[in-house]
């Protein structure tokens, strides 16, 4: 494409009444990159979703997906878009096999590329095996790569992913991901939409973040990290914790707040420098070891509470991140 995007939106935009769900929205996708959209619940990413791969029409604006305008010329776009669902459409009761021909046939492939892509699919998949067996028998993580193997019958340009790791167990949710950075490395363009942070900021060349049907931010992780750089913290793992010592940890000088990550304390502070000797002379008063100390910038969850303003706060006054 000349301008370099697989997706152009341009003042995209759906009014429910006079809700806005999604308010003259402009973003673009590079061609070959994995693009993370990401947003609270209810802040219009299913329903920008929905209108780039044609299921909704736009009240206002519009959008390119690989040069075709997704109003003029929808049946196009559709050709060239493969959609993973979060909540499975497989045919249960159909096998393997039989799911991808049908779907290859709901996309007009001639029959013989339809048969060869197919096999070619399952084979790549790890679903070649199981062909003959009905998708009801199959595990998530086996429904997952069977979603996509039929997203991808007809030979996509653009992959859409809603929340593809949603649900799996560690095995399968790593290689759903490892199949997802194929797919980009071969020259699919990747939308991907996720809750999971992580996830995000390993596989996305540039996020998204919509929030009250708006976008509010547009960068690689990276860039979005360094851009609120005073969301700081050292995280601490001691040999043994007491409840005293936890208590101790929040009234550290330059100590802002303290949250309890897994088998560590996170100690959000302004001046990381100062608050460091502290923990280490009350690991000494406890008569307790330190088993990690480390600075740490912000995250990308750190990016997403800033930009959205969400309250994370349970049961408490306050909090860094109080939205009043």
């Amino acid at each position: 494409m000349e301008n370099g995007f697989a997706i152009e939106a341009v003042n995209l935009t759906k009014y429910y009444g006079q809700v806005h769900a999604v308010d003259h929205v402009s973003f673009g996708v590079k061609k070959g990159e994995i693009f993370g959209f990401l947003g609270p619940n209810g802040a219009g990413k299913t329903t920008t979703v929905s209108m780039l791969i044609t299921l909704l029409t736009p009240s206002e604006g519009t959008a390119l997906v690989n040069g075709h305008d997704i109003i003029k010329d929808a049946y196009r776009a559709r050709q060239d878009i493969g959609v993973v669902p979060e909540m499975s459409n497989v045919y249960v009761e159909l096998s393997a096999w039989a799911n991808l021909i049908f779907t290859g046939e709901l996309q007009g492939v001639p029959r013989r590329r339809r048969e060869a892509r197919a096999r070619e699919l399952l084979e790549e998949l790890g679903l070649w095996e199981k062909r003959d067996t009905r998708a009801s028998e199959f595990s998530m993580g086996m429904r997952k790569r069977l979603l996509i193997a039929m997203a991808l019958v007809h030979d996509p340009a653009v992959i859409f992913l809603d929340e593809p790791t949603s649900g799996l167990d560690v095995q399968s949710g790593i290689l759903v991901r490892a199949i997802i950075r194929r797919l980009n490395r071969d020259g699919a363009t990747v939308f991907l939409t996720t809750h999971q942070m992580e996830e995000a900021n390993q596989m996305c060349d540039r996020v998204a973040i919509i929030n009250h049907g708006r976008i509010a931010c547009v960068d690689a992780p990276e860039n979005l990290r360094q851009a609120i750089e005073s969301v700081q913290s050292v995280l601490v793992s001691f040999a043994g914790a007491s409840d005293e010592l936890e208590r101790e940890l929040a009234g550290l000088q330059g100590v802002l707040e303290v949250r309890k990550d897994g088998d560590k304390f996170r100690l959000f502070t302004d001046s990381p420098g100062a608050v460091v000797p502290q923990v280490v002379d009350l690991a000494r008063a406890h008569n307790t070891g330190l088993v990690s100390l480390n600075t740490v910038g912000p995250s990308l969850e750190d990016v997403f509470i800033k930009v959205t303003g969400i309250d994370v706060r349970v049961g408490e006054k306050g909090g860094r991140n109080a939205v009043a």
